[in-house]
């Protein structure tokens, strides 16, 4: 689940299948690993599973807890947040949220003990993994700043000559904008152009004197 975090594929049928297991530790790490792995996603299919569980497990105040964890981490920040560790493009990984995660997954190592236990503010190890997936432009007196984008699956360029399409399928939106697991943004205009080479998180953008002559 660490490893898919945000990446709502084919790991949610084999999770689904495992929170429904005879073995209640089994069961809870599966639902709590269906919110790391949708963390911040709002994906309908899983929100849903989870609404199946809590209705299945609504006489079972370990498991129904589990659940409700899972909907908050599925819903992180009503969506505008992630647990996802990577940052600047995928290209760089931050210890600290690595940190966090395997904070928090190691205590459900003993779920019984530690989270349904006494120490369930080991939960909050979490914390230090959260980071917006949003991307907002700000001009460089830091007041938002909307601009036209285009968002859309991002292309491996790395190795191609000449100056390669590094997005695919891309909607023009404008800022601010939610960035979905494997999307890319480039900015849509030349009037400004970016302080940093990535397009993610809080953006400061300079006026293009070329544009303005």
């Amino acid at each position: 689940a660490v490893v898919s975090t945000q990446s709502t594929g084919d790991i949610i049928d084999t999770l689904s299948k495992l929170s429904h297991d005879s073995d209640s530790e089994v069961a809870h790490n599966a639902i709590f690993a269906m919110g790391i792995v949708g963390s911040g996603t709002n994906n309908a299919r899983l929100a849903n599973m989870l609404r199946l569980l809590a209705q299945y497990y609504h006489k079972d105040a370990n498991n129904l807890f589990m659940v409700r964890l899972a909907q908050g981490l599925v819903h992180l920040g009503k969506g505008t947040l992630t647990l996802s560790p990577y940052h600047s493009d995928k290209m760089l990984m931050s210890r600290v949220a690595v940190g966090g995660l395997l904070g928090a997954v190691i205590a459900f190592m003993d779920v019984n003990t530690l989270i349904l236990g006494k120490s369930h503010y080991m939960l909050y190890h979490l914390v230090s993994a959260i980071q917006p997936r949003m991307l907002v432009t700000f001009n460089e007196d830091l007041k938002p700043l909307p601009v036209p984008v285009r968002v859309g699956q991002a292309v491996d360029v790395v190795g191609q000559a000449g100056k390669p399409k590094t997005i695919t399928g891309f909607q023009t939106h404008t800022t601010p904008v939610l960035l979905a697991h494997g999307e890319r943004a480039e900015l849509g205009t030349n009037e400004y152009n970016p302080l940093t080479p990535v397009m993610e998180g809080f953006v400061i953008l300079r006026k293009n004197e070329e544009m303005t002559e």
